[in-house]
């Protein structure tokens, strides 16, 4: 994996000086053409190579229960709702990911992909709903959701450009959507501002498989999107939340927006974690020293070996938390 210097990574993430448009965290996989991308005369051409790496990941499977599946690899986690009634598909990858994808899904079997469901905004999140809609599958999303798809975003030295009509959500929901497929009830809840202002949770009943989309970076130090409505108290109720909804199952699996599978007490390691650096961040922040000064001061130090080896550095996700509180 390229190595990125913390300096090259604040400067270009915009979080020295107030965090007004954070970088966004992609997966290890595309992390080694970080430089090409920072090269990169064009910011849009600049998204497109980034797509282009992370497209080329291969796809792993993970089987959840008889009747739900998880998928890794190019973008977020993905996890697929299959049975008689046709298939629910939580999150897409990244454009250059949907054939591979499609493939998986029809090997599953010949019915229908109905519903597709976007955590939030993110491009390795949503970035295939008009392929999806191309294939008569609706798409279900917050309401905020078809906001941010449609404004132009910078970010990490890239530039996203707003989807075409073809790519946006067929049907948004305020604060909670239900679905009942195969015999699993879903539960689609908005979740406050926390990774983004567009974040859902989405909780399949019988099979009791919770996905957390960006809420939840599993072994790792999380991005936080300030500059679409994130910030760490929010992403700390979250993780409060999804532990509370959990806490009714008897075996709840819970599926992060990247990262290994958990479960709940690997859910509550990283909720921990997220209050000691937030305390430790607001601390300092509250006795008057700066954001560089806090960074000097690496409050993560003791954390750092066992979360700090993800893409988002341990300096940055400072910032970041000094910036959001």
């Amino acid at each position: 994996m390229h190595t990125i210097s913390r300096r090259d990574l604040l400067r270009t993430a915009g979080v020295l000086g107030g965090g007004a448009a954070l970088a966004h965290l992609f997966p290890s996989s595309v992390a080694r053409g970080y430089a090409l991308r920072q090269q990169a005369p064009d910011p849009v051409a600049a998204a497109a190579g980034a797509r282009a790496a992370t497209a080329k990941t291969p796809i792993e499977a993970t089987k959840l229960t008889d009747t739900l599946t998880m998928f890794s690899g190019p973008g977020g986690n993905v996890v697929v709702l299959n049975g008689p009634d046709g298939k629910v598909v939580v999150d897409t990858f990244v454009q250059g990911a949907f054939t591979p994808l499609k493939q998986r899904l029809d090997a599953m079997g010949s019915t229908p992909i109905i519903s597709v469901i976007n955590t939030h905004w993110h491009f390795d999140h949503a970035d295939n709903n008009e392929s999806f809609r191309n294939v008569k599958a609706a798409v279900i999303a917050h309401q905020n959701t078809t906001k941010r798809l449609s404004e132009t975003h910078d970010l990490l030295g890239m530039r996203f450009l707003p989807a075409p009509k073809g790519a946006l959500p067929t049907q948004t929901f305020d604060q909670l959507h239900t679905l009942t497929v195969n015999g699993d009830l879903v539960h689609l809840g908005y979740v406050p501002p926390a990774h983004t202002d567009t974040d859902i949770t989405v909780y399949f009943t019988d099979g009791e498989v919770l996905h957390m989309g960006d809420l939840f970076f599993n072994g790792m130090y999380p991005f936080i999107d300030a500059s679409t409505g994130g910030n760490i108290n929010g992403m700390i109720a979250a993780a409060d939340r999804a532990l509370k909804l959990a806490s009714v199952a008897t075996s709840v699996k819970i599926v992060p927006g990247h990262g290994p599978l958990a479960d709940r007490g690997v859910l509550t390691k990283y909720r921990d974690m997220l209050v000691t650096v937030r305390d430790r961040v607001a601390k300092l922040k509250k006795a008057g020293r700066t954001e560089k000064e806090v960074v000097a001061a690496k409050p993560t130090a003791d954390l750092d070996a066992t979360w700090g080896k993800g893409f988002m550095m341990p300096d940055v996700f400072v910032g970041i938390v000094y910036n959001t509180l």
